[in-house]
């Protein structure tokens, strides 16, 4: 009996993603740039459910982001089994560039990066060839001098996996299958048939994003242009389509035979993408030994059939993405896979106490600074939401403070924070904090509140059960990909600061933290030209 998958098949800031079939498992992984820990771990056995069961990069010593900005840290993995052993290549911007990592489980725990010397550029994947040779591809600058932004090349390397090597001479074998194509890149390997395949993106990760491909019978080439590409994209489908930025693919094939491919898109509503780049699926058929995405529709599907019995998570449901969240920290027992923190994280600083909830440490470093801030998020994944925080701050005086914040980046940022019985509303714009709004506050037990709708946010207090609203139609346009810009998308949780210079470290105390997606009321349309930019999933 088929199972239907609905697309984004895991919404919220999941980019580049790479999939990895053995036997009936399917795993994803997807980048998370400055956030920690790195690279989520994805399982399903339908390719429609999915759930975390862990991160590639767990500890400090694998994945150092010192000082890193929120855009930065680890790019585009890939992930690739071969006899027994799990093998994830990625490239860290911000220290060290291309390494492999490996475990013999999906989840880890995975082993210290062997840095990969002389591979330069970006978006590495690895391809196990049938003689036993293991090979590199990835992309680099143009080695005559870039002519122009993203003039890249992808090249091929002979790898000594036993070693963590490169053999041999690179082979530039590929630029892209347009005239002077911007960023060629996020390339992988295959071989299907008695050709070697490379799919790619090009035209940058943003509205003339796309998938292609080149074939050839030898693995170096010569690469042959299929005169269909770009095989996949949504740039040709206008401005207001509700889905854009398609690219960055990878391929897979069920145990039946049957084709499909991953790849990122984005959502966005009034014409700002908050949520960031997601992961969707399109079914893929063959015709004359080349790709054809989704047959007979060429665009992404809001639903797929595929011919695979329903798969049913084991894991704890607030692994699951696209799901409602609730976590009552004193009954809690451990922090889950899914949870993410800023760079590398001071783990002392969080700590579960039974039948207390969760002590957060205020850190000198910010949320909206470059240091190791006391902040643990989850992604956003609807464009509609409401998050709450339970805290009791009653110690939470001369500069020390505890909140909820929904978070961009360093510069583009939404915190709702309460300190010295107050209870303060700040939106960053550009580096800049606005104090928007500010309300006394009990010192006992107090709910703050975040509630999304589209572009529009207000911000509440919930004491002895009644709503005091602070803030509400409030822009927050800017927590956007287009104007913030960078390569995530909006996560939201709970923070700790102190800017004071006292010796003691001050705790807050948070009791639970809540993460529900809301349905949006539609407004009728005013005229024929509004379509589904303005709306949610």
């Amino acid at each position: 009996m088929a199972v239907k998958a609905s697309n984004p098949i895991l919404a919220g800031f999941y980019p580049d993603p790479s999939i990895c079939a053995v036997g009936d498992d399917f795993y994803i992984v997807n980048s998370t740039f400055a956030y920690f820990p790195g690279l989520s771990v994805m399982h399903s056995k339908d390719l429609a459910h999915w759930e975390q069961i862990g991160n590639v990069m767990t500890r400090e010593s694998q994945l150092p982001l010192n000082e890193a900005g929120s855009s930065r840290g680890l790019f585009a993995p890939t992930m690739r089994y071969h006899n027994g052993t799990y093998y994830v290549i990625c490239t860290n911007v911000s220290y060290g560039g291309n390494f492999i990592v490996t475990s013999d489980k999906p989840e880890g725990p995975y082993s210290e990066p062997h840095y990969l010397e002389g591979a330069d550029g970006i978006d590495p994947s690895l391809f196990f060839d049938d003689d036993g040779k293991v090979y590199y591809i990835g992309t680099h600058p143009n080695k005559d001098g870039c002519r122009y932004n993203g003039d890249y090349f992808i090249y091929i390397q002979e790898v000594d996996i036993e070693n963590f090597k490169l053999i041999g001479e690179p082979k530039d074998v590929w630029n892209g299958a347009m005239r002077d194509v911007q960023w060629p890149e996020g390339p992988h390997l295959y071989k299907i048939g008695e050709y070697y395949y490379i799919l790619h993106a090009e035209g940058g990760t943003g509205p003339e994003h796309a998938v292609s491909v080149a074939r050839s019978k030898e693995v170096f080439g010569p690469y042959e242009n299929n005169f269909c590409n770009p095989i996949f994209t949504h740039r040709h489908l206008g401005v207001r389509y509700p889905v854009k930025y398609v690219g960055h693919a990878d391929l897979v094939q069920l145990p039946d035979g049957e084709w499909y491919m991953v790849m990122l898109a984005v959502r966005p509503i009034k014409g700002y993408t908050t949520m960031g780049r997601e992961t969707f699926l399109a079914r893929v058929i063959w015709e004359k030994d080349w790709p054809v995405v989704n047959p007979g529709l060429g665009i992404l599907s809001d639903v797929l059939n595929i011919d695979l019995p329903e798969y049913k998570p084991e894991c704890r449901p607030t692994s699951i993405p696209g799901t409602n969240k609730l976590y009552d920290f004193t009954h809690l027992d451990e922090i889950g896979p899914e949870w993410l923190f800023l760079r590398n994280p001071i783990m002392d600083h969080y700590e579960l106490k039974q039948g207390e909830g969760l002590y957060l440490t205020c850190s000198a470093d910010a949320v909206s600074g470059y240091g190791k801030p006391t902040y643990m998020s989850v992604r956003q994944d609807s464009h509609c939401f409401e998050a709450a925080v339970t805290l009791k701050g009653d110690n939470l005086y001369n500069g020390a403070r505890a909140g909820i914040c929904l978070f961009q980046s360093e510069d583009y940022n939404l915190r709702f924070e309460y300190a010295g019985c107050n209870g303060t509303v700040i939106l960053r714009k550009g580096g800049e904090d606005e104090k928007l709004a500010s309300r006394v506050l009990p010192q006992d037990l107090v709910t703050l509140v975040i509630n999304v709708i589209g572009t529009k946010a207000a911000l509440f207090m919930v004491c002895d059960n009644k709503a005091d609203v602070l803030v509400k139609d409030l822009d927050i346009s800017c927590l956007s990909t287009e104007v913030a810009g960078g390569f995530v998308g909006c996560t939201i949780g709970l923070y700790a600061e102190d800017d004071s210079d006292r010796d003691e470290k001050v705790k807050a105390l948070f009791k639970s933290f809540s993460y529900k997606r809301l349905i949006p009321v539609m407004k009728k349309k005013e005229n024929a030209n509004d379509t589904a930019d303005g709306g949610d999933e």
